[in-house]
């Protein structure tokens, strides 16, 4: 039995990356009540912080740094003192847990700005459209226009809703795409085709003339679609 995953590496890493932060940063924190035995703080929180960054650098670095370093006197008679002192074990484990809640916190919220970002709700609409999830494609594609008005993601979107036969709204947004200066030639044939759907014809034939007088059917060698749009002209006199 084989099981194959139809997946890019770069989504791969997108699916692994909260968990490989989340695993860095509960190492970090071990590492930071780690080094505080053998190293200033300064320098243990400096330690914490370059595993959270680059894990695979850092943590060789700080073991290596282990074996060369054998614990200061000063750290083993605290030591030896916070055994006997309630307070200072408290404290001893309060600081990497201030410091793990700040982290994790800290990750949590990075990680939820930054699946919100316009580039993400398109990443995640070009891998629905990939996998025919018309309904997780326009949802995505809308909420991209809502952090940011982009005429080419109105054009994307606006062929999603016309595949899904929402001709009125795959319209408007056709609309919008022009007005916003999308340079695509062929967003006048794919209005008229809407706007035939809608029972629009006059229109329809409009758009379907201003898609004859683009570079796309003046220049050679010339679109396939624009003999689609003479055909429908004629048919229409």
């Amino acid at each position: 039995m084989s099981f194959r995953f139809n997946i890019s590496a770069g989504e791969f890493f997108d699916l692994i990356r909260p968990a490989v932060l989340v695993i860095s940063a509960v190492i970090s924190i071990w590492v930071l009540a780690s080094a505080r035995k053998r190293f200033p703080f300064y320098l243990s929180l400096l330690w914490a912080l370059g595993i959270v960054t680059l894990p695979l650098i850092v943590l060789p670095l700080y073991f290596v740094s282990l074996l060369l370093k054998r614990p200061r006197v000063e750290a083993i008679e605290h030591e030896r003192y916070s055994r006997s002192s309630a307070s200072h074990v408290k404290w001893r484990f309060a600081v990497p847990a201030l410091y793990g809640f700040i982290v994790l916190f800290s990750i949590g919220i990075y990680l939820y700005r930054d699946n919100e970002t316009v580039d993400a709700h398109l990443a995640r609409a070009a891998q629905a459209r990939l996998y025919e999830n018309r309904t997780k494609t326009i949802n995505e594609y809308k909420k991209a226009l809502a952090l940011e008005d982009n005429p080419h993601t109105h054009k994307l979107l606006a062929i999603e809703l016309a595949a899904a036969g929402n001709w009125t709204e795959a319209g408007s947004e056709f609309r919008l795409a022009e007005l916003g200066g999308e340079p695509d030639d062929s967003i006048h044939f794919r209005l008229g085709l809407v706007l035939e759907q809608s029972n629009h014809g006059s229109e329809a034939q409009s758009e379907f003339e201003k898609f004859l007088k683009t570079a796309s059917c003046r220049e050679e060698p010339a679109d396939d679609r624009c003999g689609v749009a003479r055909a429908r002209i004629v048919a229409k006199k």
